[in-house]
């Protein structure tokens, strides 16, 4: 009998894992870190229910740390088998990983100075060398291609129009002498008409569907975004203010840098200085650029005509760290897009530390904020948030532009569901809070009569049984 483990993204949005389990070898969906409240981080200290050596083969959806962050750990801990992904995928991991590792070490380092830990020593989940020996183990493919993971297993990467190099991936599952099953992994799924990537593929059909839903009760906000960027901008510049946004390097900030430019040339706002200070943003803008198979029309036609559409007027890439704290010298109105996109990390968190005691700034969050993370705090109106063990005042405005979220609503959801031509035999609702996972089920069933489940943290779920 094939099993599915929910090691994480069940009852909550981050630490995406599921294994499959037939025939004695077991293939592992995505490897990522819990992030958010403490309980849920304390987890990924947690020895895995299924030994790091059991598992045969690791296939990551996309790149973001939520997915793929504690791999380096898991083969520390003795996964020595392949790792596969996108082509674009396993280039950015190059970025995030080592990226994710330095944070780390520079937090525990950071806590052990100001002794603000309750550990002594504070130690981070893995070093950068161990993350730069997890990438030896990662090989991209293209997206469509048929790759086989030993007899029982055989995958394929779709485009799901998330971040570049985002997937869903198909499993197809030979076990014994039980008739062969498909099993569809959403990963994130992204967004329809949107700018850069293309719209998620349609899928006709799947044995089994494990579905993300992070927005699952909520609509995004259908103002334009480019409307509230531009009414931001020109509010704080008229201040004099800064313009803080907390963006996810992948993802995000390129699409941010995106509208940016095109308001420059409508006229719709002054030309500012725009300063991508995150040494992986600046990377990945590059890694943006480069893999045009998933561009949008739109982008490519921007290519082709010699206009680069990931830079504005006033554009500095900033990757040294003395240019970093330079920053805070700036006089006048500037644009500041920083990692991390909740406010866990990085360099943001200088830039918050600076620039929220001063009302004529703006923080400006794009994208979904975790339970228990800095930007969910900022978001729900706390007045003071600590930073580096000091409580900071929150004097400057909040604002949030929801409709910029690189994830698919419950809307969203429901017309690439709709695409199928069959009903799964059972579809597992994941990677969302409670709240919303329950409410994505509630409109599945009203409205496709599907069966639904939503699994809890550490369930096993049967598979192939008809």
């Amino acid at each position: 009998m094939a099993k599915l483990h929910f090691l994480g993204a069940a009852g909550t949005v981050t630490g995406s894992k599921f294994v499959v389990e037939a025939g004695g070898s077991r293939l592992m969906i995505d490897c990522g870190l819990f992030q958010g409240l403490k309980e849920l981080r304390m987890r990924n200290w947690d020895p895995l229910p299924l030994t790091a050596k059991s598992i045969n083969f690791v296939v990551l959806t996309h790149a973001h740390i939520d997915h793929t962050g504690y791999l380096p750990r898991l083969i520390r801990d003795g996964f020595d088998g392949p790792v596969y992904a996108t082509k674009a995928t396993a280039d950015l991991l190059q970025l995030m990983l080592p990226d994710s590792a330095r944070i780390q070490e520079e937090d525990a380092e950071y806590a052990n100075r100001k002794r603000y830990s309750k550990h002594a020593p504070a130690l981070p989940l893995y070093t950068e060398r161990d993350a730069r020996a997890a990438l030896r183990q990662v090989t991209g493919f293209d997206y469509n291609e048929e790759v086989s993971l030993g007899r029982k297993f055989h995958i394929r990467f779709l485009q799901a129009g998330h971040i570049l190099g985002s997937s869903f991936v198909e499993v197809n599952v030979t076990h014994n002498e039980r008739e062969p099953f498909t099993i569809l992994f959403s990963g994130d799924i992204g967004r329809y008409n949107e700018p850069i990537l293309n719209d998620p593929t349609a899928v006709p059909e799947a044995d089994y569907l494990l579905v993300e839903s992070t927005y699952g009760d909520r609509l995004h906000d259908h103002a334009n975004p480019k409307d509230q960027l531009a009414e931001i901008i020109n509010a704080t510049a008229e201040r004099d203010g800064k313009i803080i946004i907390p963006a996810f390097a992948v993802g995000r900030t390129q699409l941010l840098i995106y509208y940016i430019r095109e308001l420059e040339n409508e006229g719709r706002i002054p030309v500012l200085p725009v300063l991508v200070d995150s040494p992986m943003g600046v990377s990945a803008t590059k890694i943006y650029s480069r893999h045009t198979e998933e561009h949008d029309l739109d982008m490519l036609t921007l290519q082709q005509e010699n206009e680069n559409p990931l830079a504005t007027r006033q554009f500095k890439l900033i990757q040294n760290v003395n240019l970093s704290k330079s920053i805070n010298n700036l006089k006048g109105a500037a644009i500041i897009i920083s990692a991390s996109g909740m406010a866990t990390g990085g360099r943001v968190l200088h830039h918050l530390a600076q620039h929220l005691p001063h009302e004529q700034n703006t923080v400006v969050l794009v994208g979904y904020q975790a339970v228990g993370t800095r930007g969910r705090r900022l978001q729900n109106g706390e007045k003071e948030i600590k930073i580096h063990g000091e409580w900071i005042p929150v004097r400057a405005r909040v604002e949030s532009i929801g409709s910029l979220s690189a994830h698919a609503d419950a809307s969203e959801i429901l017309r690439w569901l709709g695409e199928f031509k069959r009903p799964p035999r059972k579809t597992f609702v994941v990677h969302g809070e409670p709240e919303s996972s329950a409410a994505l089920r509630e409109r599945i069933v009203r409205e496709l009569g599907w069966n639904v489940e939503i699994p809890a943290y550490l369930d096993v779920a049967s598979l192939g049984e008809v």
